[in-house]
């Protein structure tokens, strides 16, 4: 539970302090956002100085939730094979929450397979949580991935078209060869090991598979088992990803385990 501030009754704040906290600009800058009607608050506009509760309240620019509450925090963690995506794991493997520091207790959004390697995002930000792990909503996943054999035409068309899977066909993908044997998937699915699958169905199995991006989120120089907070930047630019109106983006597909 977050603190409240005694000095402010019932912990509530202005709007401009907290979006400037936030990393909206300066509190003016933040006061200009307000008197243009590009705010509101639990669906209602809000008007220069209204107060919020920031960990009860959801807060919007743009249309696009925010996250305001000070307890947040958003990790990014570049997990190594041989780590499992699980708060404890029974077998007793080493998990992903053993690789970020154990306060404020996080959850990781979405998962990657023990095997998988690449970037996953852990917090304890519960409204970003569910926009992302949502299928309606859609956000890429990119993958490395190095596969047995070298896929040829009709295998790297099937991949983008759509692959016939025991659970349906698969949406159109963005595939790219970039070696012999090494291929750049991008996905917005989340279906169970969807990536492995789609490769297996068009007779090239994964050896190795790497996620790069996570919607617009980036690092090549975070070294496996390292994690770092999120740039306030690179929160902003998620929410903006993760549309308000899931209508907007493809259908929901079963599953929600990041396609790794």
């Amino acid at each position: 539970m977050t603190e409240r501030d005694p000095a402010v009754p019932d912990g509530r704040e202005r709007v401009q302090k907290v979006l400037a906290r936030a990393g909206f600009g300066s509190r003016r800058r933040c006061e200009e956002l307000i008197e243009s009607g590009r705010v509101s608050v639990d669906g209602s506009l809000v008007r220069l100085g209204d107060r919020i509760d920031p960990g009860g309240s959801v807060l919007e620019v743009d249309g696009v939730p925010v996250s305001v509450d000070p307890g947040t925090v958003h990790y990014l963690l570049n997990k190594p094979a041989g780590v499992v995506t699980t708060a404890v794991d029974t077998h007793g493997r080493p998990t992903v929450l053993e690789l970020v520091p154990s306060e404020p207790r996080v959850h990781p959004v979405g998962r990657l397979d023990m095997d998988s390697e690449g970037l996953l995002l852990l917090t304890n930000d519960g409204v970003l949580t569910h926009r992302l792990t949502h299928p309606s909503f859609g956000v890429d996943k990119e993958y490395l991935v190095e596969v047995e054999g070298a896929p040829g035409r009709g295998a790297i068309r099937a991949l983008r078209e759509g692959v016939e899977l025991e659970d349906g066909v698969t949406a159109p993908a963005v595939v790219a060869p970039v070696e012999r044997n090494v291929l750049r998937i991008v996905i917005h699915e989340g279906r169970n090991r969807q990536v492995r699958r789609m490769c297996a169905a068009v007779g090239h199995p994964v050896l190795r598979l790497v996620r790069t991006r996570l919607g617009p989120l980036r690092d090549p120089h975070l070294a496996p088992g390292s994690w770092r907070p999120l740039e306030q930047s690179e929160l902003r630019a998620l929410e903006r990803a993760v549309r308000t109106d899931p209508s907007e983006t493809a259908p929901e597909q079963p599953g929600a385990a990041d396609g790794s």
